[in-house]
Order: structure tokens, then sequence, then C-alpha cells
């Protein structure tokens, strides 16, 4: 069987050269040394969701390691080693987690997360993980057997979109800001974490609406940043240039002109002096705004309603595959935009059997 694609993100770190360099002839002790502020610019090349999230899984399966216990019904095992870890740890931690019911998804991120602290430790091809993705692969068509998908956040409608403006209340600050989070991000295709960091500086306007600074994204792992066009609404309840001043001028007026857009706000509709709206707080916002609107599945909302949304929506009307993935800030080959792409063209060419 051929090995599996490492497609986890990789931490860069120069362990394994610096062996090879080793093993090569003699070096000083300086040849081997990495300082503290070279790791941990190091470590800021990798985003920090997923450092932190990896972080979690590599702690808990390290202290699985050290505390399983033996599901047959015998005393505990001794500890496991967490590093390096062999194929069978690996998969016997696979099958805690399924015991445990998690989703497929946290298994595979379980998995993901091991491999690259392996990775980072300089054990390239250790632990394999063959058997693990088995098990999984297992665990995901039992699953469906029993009916059970993956829980996607559903995609927005411009419909839907515009049911959440209405309970936004434009006279005050908090119903201005979320209607700039929901239109703006619907615009932009934006993912959370791209919401989350925009600044008011980021935001230019121009004779066809707006240009928005996306300064990196999940494609632009380099941070060079990236332009997006908005063009301005038909519509004056989504209208992104309207809604934008609206807000802008709202900061302004409290002594805001620069930093974070999108503002923390108290209960009582005070604004925070730095505070910001995590990706976390934007998530949970969207979630009572479609419940207030009364949308259908409103629990189940996230920001990712707001990226999925419009790119369904620009496939069923017949925008070309490369826009919407230039607009998304989408790799041109991911399988996601293929997703939306093949969801629409089931309904446009559906072949006709006369029924």
């Amino acid at each position: 069987m051929d090995p599996e694609p490492d497609t986890s993100p990789m931490i860069v770190t120069p362990v394994q050269e610096i062996r090879a360099a080793a093993d090569r002839g003699a070096r000083t002790p300086a040849d081997l040394a990495v300082s503290l502020d070279a790791a941990d610019l190091m470590r800021r090349g990798v985003a920090a969701n997923t450092t932190r999230a990896y972080t979690r899984c590599w702690a808990r399966f390290a202290a699985w390691c050290q505390h399983g216990p033996d599901r047959d019904g015998s005393p505990p095992w001794a500890s496991r080693t967490a590093l390096p870890a062999t194929a069978a740890t690996l998969l016997e931690y696979v099958a805690e987690l399924v015991r445990a019911d998690k989703s497929p998804a946290t298994v595979e991120q379980a998995i993901a997360a091991i491999r690259t602290h392996h990775r980072a430790a300089g054990f390239k091809d250790t632990p394999d993980t063959e058997a693990a993705r088995l098990a999984l692969r297992g665990y995901r068509k039992a699953r469906a057997k029993q009916g059970l998908r993956p829980r996607k956040s559903p995609p927005i409608t411009v419909e839907q979109l515009r049911r959440m403006i209405e309970v936004c209340d434009p006279a005050t600050l908090a119903g201005k800001r979320d209607r700039v989070m929901l239109v703006l991000g619907y615009a932009l295709y934006a993912r959370r974490c791209e919401l989350s960091d925009l600044h008011i500086e980021d935001v230019e306007h121009s004779d066809q609406g707006l240009k928005v600074l996306i300064r990196a994204s999940k494609t632009d792992r380099d941070a060079l940043g990236e332009y997006v066009p908005i063009k301005a609404g038909q519509h004056p309840d989504t209208d992104p240039v309207a809604l934008l001043r609206a807000w802008t001028d709202a900061l302004a007026a409290l002594g805001v002109s620069g930093g974070y857009l999108l503002r923390a706000i108290t209960r009582h509709g005070a604004l925070f002096p730095h505070g910001f709206m995590t990706g976390e707080a934007i998530n949970e916002r969207i979630r009572v705004i479609g419940l207030r609107a009364g949308l259908r599945d409103a629990h189940r909302l996230t920001a990712h309603g707001l990226r999925s949304g419009p790119a369904s929506t620009a496939a069923k009307r017949g925008s070309p595959l490369s826009a919407i993935a230039e607009q998304g800030r989408w790799s041109p080959n991911s399988p996601v935009v293929y997703g939306y792409i093949r969801e629409a063209d089931r309904w446009n060419q559906y072949p006709d059997i006369g029924l």
C-alpha cells in the first residue's frame, strides 16, 4: 500500500538538519544551538490557532500515554512512550478516542498533531499512521451506517442575511457593528480569523466600492497580504459601503480612528476601549443573531456560513470557479470550491427524465 500523503501543517524545526550536519563532521556546540528568539520566530510561522489546537492535542496524548487505562479490565498499562510513539500506541489512542465518541474530525486532528510533533522533534517517519488511519476509516463507515454525518455550519443565503440584518438595530452601537460584521464577512467570503484581524486602516474606499486588505490567510502563509474588492450593494440594508461608513463614523465619534474594526461592546452598549472581537466571539454573535431572526438551524450557525453561503450562491448564478476561488482566497484546486460548484451543477444540469 502506498504511504499516505502527509498534509498536516509542518512546524519547521532544524533538528534533522542539525543532526545530519553533526554526522557529517565535527561541529562546535554553537553550531548546534538555537536561541530562544530564533525558536520563537520559527513558532510564529505557524498559525496561532493551529499551534494552540495541536498543543492541546499533544498534551492529551502525552497524558494518556502516561495514565491510559487498559480496557480489557486488567491492571493499567505501564506508561507508554509518547515520543517517539509506536504505531501500536497511536492505534490504541485512536481506539480510545473512538470509544469516547469523539468526532472523526477530532480524531483526524489528533493524528495530525501527533505526527507533526514527531516531525518537529526530528522523527520524520514516526509513528507510522497507516493502522490508525485504517481504524479511523472504519469508524467513519460505522457512523455513516448509523446515519451520522459530519456536522457542518449551514450556509447563509442572501435572504437569511437580510433577515439577520433586520434584527440588528442600526440606532445602537452593537447594531451598527453587527451589520458591518455580517455584510462585510459575506462580501469577503471571510474566514472568522480574517474578520477578527481586520483593522480600520485595512479598508479603503474606491469609486466602485471598497478595497479590503486581508493581511494574511490560509493560502497566504507568508503574509504578503491581498486586497479584495467589494462592490457597493444594491439593497440599502446590505450595502457594505454605507454600513461601513455608519460604523466608522460611530467609532470616530467615540475617538476611535484606527485599530481593530470589529470592537467588543458591553451588554450596556458601551465600547471596550481596546477590546476586539475574537473568532469565537464572532461565531457566538452570529448564532445569537440567527436565533433572534428565527432562522432554521440557527443553533448550528457559525461564521463559516458567511463564507460558504456566498460561494454557493455565486456558483448557482454561474460565476466561474476561478472567480469564486480568488474572491474567497481558496486554492484554485481546493476540493471545497469544487464541492460548491458540483452542488450547483447538480440542480442546474439536472437530466430531465420527464417525471
